[in-house]
C-alpha cells in the first residue's frame, strides 16, 4: 500500500468520524432540545457554525504545526 493511499484512507476515516461525532455530541442535543421545527432548524444552522468555528481550529492548528515544523 503506497503512502497516497495510506494519507487518504486516513483522511477519509477522520472525516467519516469527524462528522459521526458532530452529529452524535453537537446536532442531535441541538435537533432535541427543541420541540417546534423552526427552533430545530435554527439550532441546526447555530451547530453548523460550531462545526465551521472547529473545522477552522482544526485547520489553523495543522497549519501552525507545517509553518514551525521546518
Amino acid at each position: 500500500m503506497s503512502r497516497t493511499a495510506i494519507n487518504d484512507l486516513v483522511a477519509v476515516c477522520a472525516a467519516v468520524f469527524g462528522l459521526a461525532l458532530y452529529a452524535g455530541l453537537i446536532l442531535v442535543p441541538a435537533w432535541t432540545s427543541y420541540s417546534r421545527l423552526w427552533e430545530r432548524l435554527a439550532a441546526t444552522v447555530l451547530s453548523l457554525y460550531v462545526l465551521a468555528v472547529l473545522v477552522g481550529v482544526g485547520v489553523a492548528g495543522a497549519l501552525a504545526i507545517v509553518h514551525f515544523w521546518g
